[in-house]
């Protein structure tokens, strides 16, 4: 089952056309990923899809249902959840505070308490860092908390916009293993990478994004192995 289908997709920043007719689908339970340079686009990518930006041309379907019909509120509130580039976590809220605006749209208490449990299943350092502020967190940490924060949403999928950015190697590894147990447990997630090697280990696809365009596609074994993805992504000759 297709989860998001992206068909033809142009959106501009004023006169800059910046995605190019892009087209792709995520099926349910898979990591699809987008990998390219800075600029090639993928950011810009995930905030059209999260009605953030507004394509000019094309549509973007969740489970057939066409989002260019909803604001970025409601669009959230029909499963559609970012983990931002950066985190973007409230800095001056604690950790259950910031977990808690993920369910924003949920008014069961009981429920939100049920996610949250789920979340510190997940991230059991978060559950022994629930009452410090968000600020007061290493990178790691609030990395863990942007994913929490989105997973308090139950997404039908997730929109993941550079999870390594700033990480050290190791921190890196640990959140890629979280990643790879999402999936396990059958959340269906869109990952936008610079760090292609990481995404390609991870996901079940991907495309390659350059200048708005998206110039190849495949199994991510088959773009792991390309001369050409090897050359400029993985640092192979």
């Amino acid at each position: 089952m297709i989860t998001l289908d992206v068909e033809n997709v142009h959106t501009y920043y004023g006169n800059i056309h910046a995605l190019k007719g892009i087209s792709f689908t995520v099926e349910q339970g898979e990591i699809v990923t987008l990998i390219g340079a800075n600029g090639a686009g993928k950011s810009t990518t995930l905030k059209t899809i999260s009605g953030l930006l507004r394509p000019r041309q094309g549509r973007i379907l969740l489970e057939g249902d066409d989002l260019g019909a909803y604001p970025a509120h409601e669009i959230v509130a029909r499963g559609v959840v970012q983990v931002p580039e950066g985190r973007r976590i409230f800095g001056r809220l604690t950790v259950t505070e910031n977990l808690e605006m993920g369910a924003y749209t949920v008014t069961d208490r009981a429920e939100i308490a049920r996610r949250m449990d789920f979340v510190f299943t997940i991230f059991p350092r978060l559950k022994e860092r629930r009452h410090q502020t968000g600020g007061t967190l290493s990178g790691g940490e609030q990395q863990m908390l942007a994913i929490g924060r989105a997973l308090m949403a139950q997404p039908r999928i997730m929109l993941m916009d550079e999870p390594s950015m700033g990480l050290a190697p190791v921190l890196v590894e640990s959140i890629y293993e979280v990643i790879s147990d999402l999936h396990q447990k059958g959340t269906t997630i869109l990952l936008v990478e610079q760090n292609a090697r990481m995404a390609l280990s991870v996901a079940n696809r991907g495309y390659v994004l350059e200048t708005g365009r998206i110039v190849l596609e495949g199994s991510a074994q088959d773009l792991m192995t390309n001369p050409q993805v090897q050359a400029a992504y993985l640092g192979l000759q």
